[in-house]
């Protein structure tokens, strides 16, 4: 994806997405299991491959939105900051919404 100021993406804007996707998909994955592995547990005695696919469906699905969206965010946002200055810049705009 090609960048307005240097004509593609910087390392540390590659590095930022690829921590706040990685490290991002822990939460998410974790309520998904929460919620699909308890009521898959009678249908995977009965057809374990069919019930393995579609777990395997919806991780990979939402990890493909989860991957879109943030990437979505990124581009619209332009950041081309790290990960700390870009949380930083987030604290910032929050006390400055709640100061309004």
């Amino acid at each position: 994806m090609k960048n307005k100021k240097t004509g593609f993406d910087t390392r540390k804007k590659s590095l930022s997405e690829a921590f706040v996707n990685s490290f991002g998909g822990y939460p998410i994955g974790y309520a998904i299991g929460i919620i699909i592995l308890p009521l898959s547990v009678g249908w995977i005695e009965k057809d374990p491959l069919t019930v393995n696919i579609f777990i395997t469906l919806i991780y990979a699905t939402v990890s493909f939105v989860r991957t879109y969206y943030l990437r979505r965010v990124f581009v619209k946002l332009g950041f081309d900051d790290n990960f700390i200055k870009l949380g930083k810049k987030a604290i910032l705009h929050i006390v400055n919404i709640s100061k309004k």
